[in-house]
């Protein structure tokens, strides 16, 4: 009996140090993982510091590191910084940088079919209905082909839907087709072969270099983007007058974009963050937008006596025919603009329908609070 108790404890001492050395080991495995480090990434922008879109690239890394506890730790420098604008793409892909933020519509040069996220009508689409094409219409896909046939070794999420671009900047208001003609005008993307068509000089430049090209007579007008960034990069100092609404890009986004071989040596958790970041990013941006966009716009009439004129009709309807002709030529030319071009198309034939028959036009609503009778102000 003495010895069976004996043996009884000793079994039971083995047991009781097996489980204290498992929870042991259990308890310090995150701190095995937390002794390795955060993993930090160093971003740039294609964008001035003072840019509201380098806002909204640090948006996003804040996101992501608040999201991630600190353990991924996204730096993200302005333009220029690393490498020029324009150079994105290539730096993210080499390696030079661990990701970026701009457009892809700056891919341009790389692939014209890029400039599908963005550039032109979206055929009747606004931004968000071409990030709904993105997601669930096979753009995702397509964009994974896209950049695989050029080797750009990045893995990107377009997002943050931009609203309508202005039709640009100018020293008088432009009246018709032939106003255009033989202007020296900025723009990029498919829109360069649009502006080209209507008979500008175009030269292609990133954001933050428009308006000293301008200044200095290189550029008689240009179009960037939206009354925040416009406002900010001084576009105000250099023109009076700004032309509103235009096809030349109706649905672009953003995009956010990581060097392939850093993005697939991250943990699944952590990537799960990255992607659901970008979709509260791309929330949080077009509700920025609209704050921020909207008091700039009331500003920059007020307070640096800018001129805003709505865009001709006649400029419209031809700004979407050269367009047409434009794509035509581009899908003969390149099988994946032509496959990307058709799967929009189709998308969109059944995304608009339902939306210029169920979304009520506000102009009305519009009129009746802030018009001349401002039913709002009787409230």
């Amino acid at each position: 009996m003495t010895k069976s108790k004996k043996g009884s404890t000793s079994s039971r001492r083995s047991f009781l140090k097996v489980a204290a050395a498992g929870a042991a080991a259990t308890v310090a495995a995150p701190s095995v993982v937390s002794a390795q480090g955060p993993i930090s990434m160093r971003w740039q922008s294609t964008w001035p510091s003072k840019d509201i879109f380098h806002e909204y690239a640090l948006d996003y890394a804040k996101k992501v590191n608040d999201m991630t506890g600190g353990d991924l730790k996204i730096e993200v420098l302005p333009a220029g910084a690393v490498v020029p604008a324009f150079g994105l793409l290539d730096a993210v892909s080499k390696g030079v940088l661990d990701g970026g933020h701009g457009v892809l519509v700056y891919h341009y040069g790389k692939q014209t079919a890029l400039a599908l996220w963005g550039s032109g009508p979206g055929f009747a689409m606004d931004a968000n209905m071409l990030l709904a094409w993105h997601r669930y219409g096979g753009g995702k896909e397509l964009l994974e082909k896209l950049y695989a046939s050029i080797n750009a070794n990045v893995v990107s999420f377009p997002y943050g839907p931009m609203p309508t671009q202005p039709f640009g900047w100018f020293k008088k208001p432009v009246a018709k087709v032939e106003d255009v003609k033989g202007l020296k005008f900025r723009t990029v993307g498919i829109s360069i072969d649009v502006y080209s068509g209507m008979g500008a000089a175009v030269n292609a430049l990133p954001g933050g270099e428009i308006v000293a090209a301008m200044d200095r007579g290189l550029l008689d007008a240009a179009e960037f983007n939206n009354a925040t960034s416009d406002r900010v990069l001084g576009f105000p100092d250099v023109s009076k007058v700004c032309m509103l609404q235009s096809f030349h890009q109706n649905a672009e986004q953003l995009e956010i974009m990581f060097n392939k071989d850093k993005y697939n040596a991250l943990p699944d958790k952590m990537k799960a963050i990255i992607a659901n970041a970008v979709d509260a990013a791309s929330a949080d941006m077009s509700w920025k937008a609209i704050d921020r966009y909207s008091k700039d716009y009331v500003e920059l009439q007020t307070k640096d006596n800018v001129k805003f004129y709505k865009t001709p009709d006649a400029i419209l309807k031809r700004q979407l025919e050269i367009y047409d002709d434009v794509a035509k030529k581009k899908a003969a030319e390149n099988p994946l603009f032509k496959e990307i071009v058709q799967s929009q198309i189709e998308f969109a034939k059944r995304a608009t329908q339902w939306e210029q028959d169920t979304v009520v036009n506000r102009r009305m609503a519009y009129d009746h609070y802030f018009g001349p009778n401002a039913a709002a102000k009787k409230i």
